[in-house]
């Protein structure tokens, strides 16, 4: 499997089954964003229209976010970063190709 980083790219083993790996979650039916299973502060959101998708990931501690921008169309991506989840993902959306 080939993971590109912001650092560099390289081939990876992902850890086997039997590993202690856990789900995000959500609390209601129909909710719009999920959180780590045992850490509510971690979240995730999807958003999307029909060109762009959007992932937001906060940090652990919930004080951050991290946004990657998906291009439907070409799966051209970009990633941001800050504070402010809006930022980031307005940081992130610029960041594609013709936006």
């Amino acid at each position: 499997m080939l993971v590109r980083t912001h650092r560099s790219s390289q081939e990876v083993d992902l850890p086997g089954r039997g590993q202690p790996w856990t789900s995000f979650v959500a609390d209601d039916a129909g909710a719009r964003q999920l959180h780590e299973d045992g850490n509510a502060a971690h979240r995730l959101r999807v958003e999307h229209n029909r060109e762009v998708l959007l992932i937001h990931l906060s940090d652990e501690d919930g004080k951050g976010w991290t946004v990657l921008a998906v291009d439907r169309g070409s799966r051209e991506w970009a990633v941001a970063q800050d504070r402010v989840q809006r930022r980031a993902a307005e940081q992130a959306y610029r960041s594609l190709p013709d936006r």
